[in-house]
């Protein structure tokens, strides 16, 4: 290969798996999925019928529409999380409180699975803050100062600079008037 061999062309798979990489990191995604996925084993653990050889296991409860609405609610969370990114405070504490709410109604929120990840879904998308567009910046020129040292960009280097106009500091100790620390008393 040379310098001047053309790159391959991007083939469709892969244009779309990186718009989708770039859709992806725009929003609290992996939140999003947590929560959608949630709702499943809440959801169907009430209304699901074990076999067991020739036994045929019964996990509903009283709470079954509890769970059946519980369960709805966390996967359009976890949707709306995806393609609203701007309730993702919202979403993510209702998320945790209708984890928490699953406990007593659906049997043990979905034998803990939809519990744990409505708790780590909704505190993913708590957390998310979305990142800063990535701006211009102006290219630093390097300034050299004596003896190699790079040069720094304060001349100034004292860590208390006095306020110019009203005084900020009521204790009248400060070295602006003149009291330098010392109390008039002696």
């Amino acid at each position: 290969m040379s310098a001047e061999t053309p790159a391959a062309p991007v083939g469709q798979f892969s244009r779309r798996r990186l718009q989708f990489r770039a859709w992806r990191g725009t929003r609290p995604f992996w939140a999003g999925l947590f929560v959608l996925l949630a709702g499943f084993p809440i959801m169907y653990f009430p209304y699901a019928h074990l076999q067991v050889g020739h036994l045929t296991l019964a996990m509903a409860t009283t709470g079954g529409a509890g769970s059946l609405i519980i369960g709805v609610l966390l996967v359009v969370l976890g949707v709306s999380l995806w393609f609203q990114k701007h309730v993702r405070v919202f979403a993510g504490v209702a998320a945790i409180l209708l984890g928490l709410v699953s406990i007593p109604v659906s049997n043990l929120g979905g034998f803990l699975m939809g519990f744990l990840l409505s708790l780590v879904g909704g505190a993913m998308a708590v957390a998310w803050a979305p990142g800063a567009e990535p701006g211009e910046q102006p290219a630093r020129e390097d300034t050299i100062g004596k003896g190699g040292a790079p040069e720094a960009t304060d001349p100034d280097t004292t860590l208390l600079k006095p306020v110019v106009g009203e005084p900020n500091d009521l204790s009248g100790t400060s070295p602006a008037n003149g009291a330098n620390g010392r109390h008039s008393a002696g």
